[in-house]
Formats: C-alpha cells, sequence, structure tokens
C-alpha cells in the first residue's frame, strides 16, 4: 500500500515555491483487468503476448468452438427454410376455395350444412397448422440469435484499450469462470496517486490542475487534474488520499513508478 511510505516522507519535501506544495505521488494504470470468460472450455488460442497494446473489442483469446458452429449452422438451415410455411400456406387457400364453394352451394339450396361444417372446420385446422409452421420458424430464428451469443462468449475480447501486462494462459489449457487468461493495464489516463496532510484538506478541489514530475530516468512536467478527494481521513498518518488523472496518449509514460506532484494552494487560505 502506497499510504505509508508516501506518508513518511511528503512532510520532507520543501515546497518549490512561495504558495506551492510538493508531495511524493504515484503514478497507476487507471485500470487493470484479469481477463476471464464468461464460460468455462479449452483454450483454442491465446493471440497476444506480454507487452502488446490490444484495443477494447480486440478478440484477446478464443474457447474452442466446432460445437457451437454446428449448432449455428443447424439453425440457420431450419430458419431459412420457408417449405413448411408455403405448404400450410397452399393448403389454406385450397380449404378456402372449398369453404367458398361449399357456402355457394348452401346459399343455391344444393349443399348439406354438414358440407359447409366441415370446410369451415377444415379452413380453421389448416390456418392453425400454418400459423404453427410461421412460430416454429420464428423459435428457429431466436435459436439461432442464442446459439451466436454462446458462440460469442468463447471469444475473449478486452473491454478496455491498454497493455498486456501479463500472459496467464496457452492454447490447450482449460478455462474455469475463476480463471484469466491476461492482465491488462489502461495507461491513458494515468491514475496519479498521493496524500497530503490534513491541513491542505479543503485547499484542494476536484478540477484543480496540479504539475507532475515523474522520478529519473523519466523526468518532464506534465499537468494532471485532481479527479477525486478522499472524505475519510487516515488518523494513523493525518493524511488524506488524492487522486488525479494524468493524460498520457500512446502510453509514453511508465506506470508504477514514482514522481512529485505540485499543487498551488494558494497560501495558508
Amino acid at each position: 500500500m502506497i499510504r505509508t511510505a508516501l506518508a513518511l516522507t511528503l512532510l520532507a519535501t520543501p515546497a518549490a515555491a512561495q504558495d506551492r506544495e510538493e508531495f511524493n505521488c504515484v503514478m497507476d494504470p487507471s485500470a487493470t483487468v484479469r481477463l476471464g470468460a464468461p464460460v468455462t472450455g479449452l483454450l483454442e488460442a491465446v493471440l497476444v503476448s506480454r507487452g502488446d497494446r490490444v484495443e477494447a473489442g480486440q478478440i484477446v483469446a478464443k474457447l474452442h468452438s466446432e460445437i457451437e458452429a454446428a449448432t449455428i449452422a443447424l439453425y440457420a438451415e431450419t430458419a431459412a427454410n420457408e417449405a413448411e410455411i408455403d405448404a400450410q400456406a397452399a393448403r389454406l387457400r385450397f380449404a378456402q376455395s372449398q369453404l367458398e364453394r361449399a357456402q355457394e352451394l348452401r346459399r343455391r339450396g344444393v349443399g348439406t350444412a354438414e358440407q359447409l361444417e366441415q370446410a369451415e372446420a377444415e379452413t380453421e385446422v389448416t390456418l392453425r397448422e400454418l400459423a404453427q409452421a410461421q412460430m416454429r420458424r420464428r423459435i428457429a430464428g431466436l435459436e439461432l440469435n442464442r446459439a451466436k451469443a454462446q458462440l460469442a462468449q468463447l471469444a475473449i475480447r478486452s473491454p478496455i484499450d491498454g497493455v498486456v501486462v501479463d500472459r496467464a494462459r496457452s492454447a490447450g489449457e482449460f478455462m474455469s469462470q475463476e480463471d484469466h487468461v491476461a492482465v491488462i493495464a489502461d495507461l491513458d489516463p494515468l491514475h496519479v496517486e498521493t496524500f497530503l496532510p490534513v491541513e491542505f484538506y479543503g485547499r484542494i478541489q476536484a478540477g484543480d490542475v496540479a504539475t507532475v514530475t515523474p522520478d529519473a530516468p523519466v523526468g518532464g512536467d506534465y499537468e494532471a487534474r485532481v479527479a477525486v478527494v478522499d472524505q475519510v481521513f487516515d488518523a494513523a498518518s493525518g493524511t488524506f488520499g488524492i487522486r488525479l488523472d494524468l493524460p498520457n496518449p500512446g502510453g509514453r509514460l511508465p506506470a508504477g513508478h514514482r514522481c512529485v506532484v505540485s499543487f498551488d494552494v494558494g497560501g495558508d487560505g
């Protein structure tokens, strides 16, 4: 934990100029993701190595998916097949023509009531069979969508832009839901963590701009903006935490490095 180390040294750092105060800090990734899978399975391929840069949505690894691919092919064929619906539609047209004929014969006094009832019943049955055929086709389409969703779960994607800091699994290894295949760190922005004595509370607000100077051999001065001011003090050290966001396009600055942050605290007020 960085609180203790920073708290021991923050008071020993002299002010750079009047109304400005310097404090030790650490530059951390803004997010670190232990990338797992929503389902268990055997890894078919791991497509990244340590140090690789990845983008959000990029496939990092794949689980074996032969069964899911075959299931998709089955449901796709079923969902695209209109033969049953066409056949039932043709039967319905025939039944309706028979009903119209029976109704005409009945009006002319030639047909019987029984013939008309039979034609009506046949039309109603055929209409229901057509509706069932249409429902089966809709269900096949839903099953196809579900199979596609299941297949998509077997492609493990990065949720963030970042860099691979650890590759934990290789092709052929089994992935459980507790395992992770890689660790990805988001380096843009960096989170700058520091701790200030409680007497500075209220003199630095979220949105304030500070200057961050990484330790050697990195060096340089960079602007960062205060994102979080802790509202709970650490009684043991008499400090409170502050987090700043430091833009880091292209990952030019390393994470996990010590730094000094300089605030304009406006004198005693």
